[in-house]
């Protein structure tokens, strides 16, 4: 639980760093939270199925866990910014 929640919080960090360095994608504060919270949860999907879930064998988390979350979520929320920004862009035209 939480390592959903890591990945969640940085998702919407990640989106919101996007929309300001992205400034013709950006969505405002609302928009770049729900897509990169939507991206970090994504982001976080893909890590566990590749196997690097992050939790120690005993049962506890370490830091390289907690930033390997952080990361994925991170870049996980920037990806679904773009993408949802480009296609509200590709649609406006």
């Amino acid at each position: 639980m939480e390592q959903l929640i890591i990945s969640l919080v940085s998702g919407a960090v990640g989106g919101n760093l996007a929309g300001g360095i992205l400034k013709n994608l950006n969505l405002g504060p609302l928009g770049n939270s729900l897509a990169g919270i939507v991206g970090g949860g994504v982001g976080a999907q893909i890590l566990n199925a590749l196997g690097a879930g992050g939790m120690t064998a005993g049962g506890g988390m370490d830091i390289g866990a907690i930033l390997g979350q952080v990361a994925s979520g991170g870049v996980g929320g920037g990806v679904a910014l773009a993408i949802v920004g480009l296609i509200k862009n590709m649609l406006a035209k």
